[in-house]
């Protein structure tokens, strides 16, 4: 069945929001939703992947690569068709093996063959597109580190079975998962780019209206995507537009000002959390059809770019929302 329309999402407008941002700007890093279950996390998802525009991919290239000279040598790729397909979306499952995430030894070739040859995980599905955890908090750590080295380097290196391998592997991370089933490990959280937490609605007419579009879209599917296709494709060309425009926004030193200003004041570690303010707000800005990067931008896009990267603090019973509502209160007045 057809993904769930992106724009008939009802509220979790956080949510959308960062999910839009990083599609704007896929440099932004990737989203982590956390929060109760059956918020619509992973229709979010899926439904954004839809939303996008496609890719044009070599036809049989295993990590869709735009040109026939990008394509790897150990894929033996002989087309030079070039096709259209949609965004690629992979989920990772949480049992999931190293092998299967990096690829490894294509057994069957092996042995009917007898040639060695290498078999894409799905890291090189995911190339050019989205690779999607749920219940990412209890993923394997072994698992964890695969991913943070791969999302540093944006290349997939497998080196086992006397093959040496490597791929593009770049893609938006996308994580979800309820907090009280466990913590993320600090390490993977700092390479979330966004990071926005999700409710149930508490208002009853909200839900009346969650229960009414998602029984449409069961029951008479046809009319419900026709409905909603035009508010699917006006968001598609705004994405677009934003895309074009990002180059051209005019950032100012006051702007780089207010970035590192506010991060001091929550003294999160490092500068990626400048760095990810910086591209959220610009990818902001292009959203909104902005010229300039403004104040009014950094606020907006702060919460979900710093709220999961601030240090502990046993004195301070605030949630990180609020410590960072306080902040931008006193630094950005």
């Amino acid at each position: 069945m057809t993904p769930f329309p992106f724009t008939a999402i009802v509220g979790q407008d956080e949510m959308k929001t960062a999910m839009i941002l990083t599609a704007i700007d896929p440099k932004i890093g990737g989203v982590l939703v956390f929060g109760d279950r059956g918020t619509g996390k992973s229709t979010a998802v899926r439904a954004l992947a839809a939303l996008l525009p496609p890719i044009d991919a070599v036809k049989g290239c295993p990590v869709n690569s735009a040109h026939p000279d990008d394509c790897p040598v150990w894929a033996e790729v002989t087309e030079t068709e070039i096709i259209t397909r949609p965004t690629p979306v992979v989920d990772l499952p949480l049992g999931v093996t190293e092998d299967r995430v990096t690829g490894a030894l294509d057994i069957e070739r092996a042995l009917t063959r007898g040639e060695k040859a290498f078999q894409a995980g799905l890291l090189a599905r995911a190339n050019r597109g989205y690779l999607y955890i749920d219940e990412v908090n209890l993923l394997e750590d072994h698992i964890v580190d695969l991913l943070l080295d791969v999302a540093q380097s944006g290349e997939n290196v497998v080196e086992r079975e006397g093959m040496s391998i490597r791929h593009p592997a770049r893609f938006v991370l996308v994580g979800s998962g309820n907090p009280e089933e466990g913590e993320l490990r600090p390490q993977l959280l700092d390479r979330f780019g966004l990071s926005v937490e999700v409710t149930s609605p508490k208002e009853i007419d909200t839900r009346i209206e969650v229960i009414r579009r998602r029984d449409a879209y069961e029951n008479a599917h046809a009319a419900f995507m026709a409905e909603w296709a035009p508010h699917d494709a006006a968001l598609r060309a705004r994405i677009l537009a934003a895309r074009a425009a990002l180059p051209g926004l005019n950032t100012s030193n006051v702007v780089l000002h207010d970035c590192a200003a506010v991060c001091l004041a929550l003294g999160s570690d490092g500068l990626r959390g400048e760095l990810t303010l910086l591209r959220a707000a610009r990818a902001l800005a292009a959203y909104e059809g902005a010229a300039d990067v403004t104040r009014a931008h950094i606020r907006a896009a702060a919460p979900m770019a710093l709220r999961h990267r601030l240090r502990r603090d046993p004195l301070d019973e605030a949630g990180s929302t609020a410590r960072v509502a306080r902040q931008l209160a006193e630094v950005l007045p």
